[in-house]
Formats: C-alpha cells, sequence, structure tokens
C-alpha cells in the first residue's frame, strides 16, 4: 500500500468511526423520546427515518475511498456498502450494549461515545482490499469478542461478588457464628443492621439450631415481667439467660443468651438439650471470609433490610 493510498485508507475509516460516533447516540436518543412521547408505535416511523440517515452518512464517508475500495466506485456501490457496514457495525453497537447491560465495564461515558463508531468502523476495514488493514479489523473484533465474551464478564462477576461481599460485611460486629451441629447443615441465613441470624437443618429435617446476633436489647440479659406462663427462665453470674419454654404436642425448647463483645448472641432448639447448645455457644467465633462464601454458594444467606431481630422456626417435619 503506497502512503499516499494509506493515508486515504486512515481517512475514510476515521471519517466513517467520526460520523458514526456522531450520528449513533443522537439516533439512540431520539429512538428513546419517541417511544417515551409517543408509544411503541412511533418506533417504525423514527427508524424508517433514522436508517436511511445513517445509510446516507456512511455514503458519504465512503466518497473519499471510491479509488481505494472497489465498493465505493460508483453511488449505487456506496449505498449498498454503506448499508451493509450499518448492518454490521449496528450488530457490534447491540452487542456491545447487551454486555455493558450484563455489568461489563466499557469506561467512562465519553468513551462509551467514542466506541460507538468503532464497530462501523471496523466493519468497513473489513471492504478495504488490503490484507494488513482486514488483519488488523480481524484482531480488532477478536480483542472485542474476548474481552465481551470473556475477559469483562468475569471481572463484572468479580466485581459483583466483592461488592456482595461488602455489604454482608457493613455491619461486622455483628458476623459471628458458631461451629456447624453435627448432622446439620446451613439452611438459611440473613445479615441486616439489627442482627445475623443462622439456621441450621438437621439433614433428615428433624431437628434445627437458631442462632441469633444482635445489638443488645437491654443493658444485661434479663428474664421478661411478670413471667410468662409455663416458661423457666433463669439468669446466672456470669450474665448468661437461660429460656426454657414448653412446646404444643410436647417436648420443649431451650434458648441460651449469652453477651459477646458490643453483641448479644442467642441460640436456641427444641431438639438439643441445654449442655449441647452450651457447648456450641462456646464455639462462637468470627465468621471467617471461608464461611461467608460458602454461605453465599449455597445461597442461603440474603441480606436484611429491617430494623427488628428476624424470627426463626424449626422445619417442616
Amino acid at each position: 500500500m503506497t502512503s499516499d493510498r494509506g493515508a486515504l485508507t486512515a481517512l475514510h475509516l476515521l471519517l466513517v468511526w467520526a460520523l458514526m460516533t456522531a450520528a449513533m447516540p443522537v439516533l439512540g436518543i431520539a429512538l428513546l423520546a419517541t417511544a417515551w412521547s409517543a408509544g411503541n408505535g412511533a418506533l417504525v416511523p423514527a427508524l424508517a427515518l433514522g436508517v436511511p440517515s445513517a445509510v446516507a452518512l456512511l455514503s458519504v464517508a465512503g466518497a473519499p475511498a471510491r479509488t481505494v475500495v472497489p465498493l465505493c466506485a460508483s453511488v449505487p456501490k456506496r449505498l449498498g456498502w454503506a448499508a451493509l457496514v450499518f448492518l454490521l457495525g449496528t450488530f457490534g453497537v447491540l452487542a456491545g450494549l447487551a454486555v455493558y447491560d450484563d455489568g461489563v465495564r466499557l469506561g467512562s461515558a465519553s468513551t462509551r461515545v467514542a466506541l460507538t463508531g468503532a464497530p462501523y468502523a471496523v466493519a468497513a476495514a473489513f471492504f478495504v482490499p488490503n490484507r494488513w488493514v482486514r488483519l488488523g479489523a480481524t484482531a480488532a473484533l477478536a480483542a472485542a469478542v474476548a474481552y465481551g465474551g470473556f475477559v469483562g464478564p468475569g471481572q463484572a462477576r468479580q466485581h459483583r461478588h466483592t461488592s456482595e461481599v461488602a455489604r454482608y460485611r457493613e455491619y461486622q460486629e455483628l458476623l459471628y457464628t458458631i461451629d456447624t451441629p453435627p448432622g446439620m447443615s446451613a439452611a438459611r441465613a440473613q445479615a441486616g443492621p439489627a442482627a445475623f441470624t443462622v439456621e441450621y437443618h438437621s439433614d433428615r429435617r428433624d431437628g434445627y439450631v437458631a442462632l441469633g446476633v444482635r445489638k443488645p436489647l437491654a443493658p444485661r440479659p434479663s428474664c421478661p415481667t411478670p413471667p410468662e406462663k409455663d416458661v423457666t427462665c433463669t439468669v446466672n453470674e456470669r450474665g448468661e439467660m437461660r429460656v426454657v419454654e414448653p412446646l404444643p404436642g410436647g417436648g420443649h425448647r431451650v434458648t441460651l443468651t449469652r453477651r459477646h463483645g458490643t453483641a448479644e448472641a442467642e441460640i436456641t432448639s427444641q431438639t438439643l438439650d441445654e449442655p449441647a447448645l452450651r457447648h456450641l455457644l462456646d464455639t462462637l467465633h468470627p465468621l471467617s471470609d471461608a464461611e461467608l462464601e460458602r454461605l453465599m454458594e449455597e445461597k442461603v444467606i440474603v441480606r436484611g433490610i429491617g430494623r427488628s431481630v428476624p424470627t426463626v422456626s424449626p422445619p417442616m417435619t
């Protein structure tokens, strides 16, 4: 390729990029405004006006390249070339919008506007009868596919994951858990501004343990006054409260409440006895990254938005 033809090709592709960078955002805004004000039914007339205008602009960009690009040698051929470039470039723009909507980062607002014209310039490059120009266009297309299909989505997933972890860690002072009770697994967990709760259900769904770590409700745990009917409540010298409630149909539920630093931990079960619950409460420790990751991977944790402590209930047998 001679220097004159190379300069003309570069000018041609730059003109395609500049015109479409200016035209496509305007066309997109016009379509949105039309749909907003007149409804979806008005989109067809808007497209019928906007698309030919964009094709006409592209044909203008192809005029200086009539000695470089065979399809731009005459007006009819140039219009066909412009239609093909518009169609292929628009596919690229739509693909970019799809990955952007999926969370893939495409830079600042000005960068995204500049990228609008790139698919049209790449499409136009494929019509230049020069292997180096086409090789460059192929490399640009491969880079876009690699970033939009693999690198970008991976970064987006990592960013969403990091943001989700940060949201759960927002109330770090409440994120405490216990060793998983034998024969059980975490079934539900909720993290919020008022409390962090975890429910463990037995593998056979015939037992449960519920842990709640919350901001203290009182200066120290104390039994309700007057005492509730048939409910046994005691507070030992260490400030640990023990509540035993009878259940309909027999059996009872044991609840232990203990201060832990600036938080208050409560553990309850209707299948484990008091020593077993006390042993589990003794294992109370800050929720590790690995434990949080496991709760997220198993999709058992959600973020609470209320100010009250979530209630827990035994599994259905």
